[in-house]
């Protein structure tokens, strides 16, 4: 099993969230779809639910709230980076041109979060860890394999992620208009121009990558609890994989492929 037992390096993909409409529902979903193990948590942290697998922690489930007399925040997943320092990040952030949406706030003993958009406009939070690294398993099925922005303006999006949390991207051989993020000299993610596949206007956003034994069967199983297919499995570089949303419209890759990796190791 892919244990993740040390911190990440800062700038590295550690952890991703739901805000779900129904969060009861989402637990459900989730758990007959990737085996996660998860339930409605104490109410001093708004009910934030940690999902398990293999007895590890694999991602967040949450209820959508706002404070009062604000909208809520769109269904969806929200990819953390890590960072020794959520102030100085937040700081990088709105130096490069980020927009801090949520600002540093203390999450009991376990960490230190905010959220941001890049000046692209994709939504992204940043993880400080206390007693919780982030993700306790990774590239196995069920899990997080893969963290890709796409955003409207790839040179834009470059030139902030790497002075503000230390994710430099380069250019891939032989797949023109894709590019790895990495930390140090290490692949943590991807980056390219939205897709055609996605609906005219979709903002910016990264995009969660779930690891899975058979892409096809995955997507027949969510198509009958209710999900969508936004593109069906396709084969590429990197394996056979499918974009799909949830029965609540939150959107998320499965992918079929022992090339594509998350670290394992921070």
């Amino acid at each position: 099993m892919p244990v993740v037992s040390a911190p990440y390096k800062p700038g590295t993909p550690c952890w991703v969230d739901l805000m779900a409409s129904d969060q009861q529902a989402a637990l459900d979903f989730y758990r007959d779809l990737f085996g996660w193990q998860g339930e409605i948590g104490p109410a001093e942290f708004g009910g934030y639910a940690v999902c398990m697998l293999n007895d590890k922690p694999v991602a967040g489930i949450m209820a959508q709230s706002a404070p009062d007399g604000q909208p809520l925040p769109p269904v969806g997943w929200t990819t953390y980076l890590a960072s020794d320092d959520a102030d100085a990040s937040s700081r990088a952030i709105a130096e490069q041109g980020g927009t801090i949406l949520y600002p540093v706030m203390e999450v009991g003993t376990v960490g230190r979060m905010l959220i941001a958009a890049d000046p692209t406009g994709a939504v992204f939070g940043v993880w400080q860890k206390l007693d919780f690294i982030g993700a306790g398993v990774v590239n196995e099925p069920g899990a997080l394999v893969w963290n890709e922005l796409n955003t409207a303006d790839t040179e834009a999006a470059g030139r902030f992620y790497h002075p503000a949390l230390g994710l430099r991207p380069a250019t891939i051989q032989g797949m023109e208009g894709y590019f790895s993020l990495n930390v140090g000299d290490r692949t943590v993610g991807g980056m390219q121009a939205i897709p055609g596949y996605l609906a005219p206007g979709t903002p910016s956003h990264w995009m969660a990558y779930f690891s899975v034994d058979d892409a096809d069967s995955t997507v027949d199983a969510l198509v009958k609890a209710g999900g969508a297919v936004i593109q069906p499995p396709f084969d590429m570089q990197s394996g056979r994989m499918a974009v799909v949303a949830d029965p609540q419209g939150a959107v998320f890759a499965v992918i079929e492929a022992p090339e594509a990796q998350m670290p394992d190791s921070p």
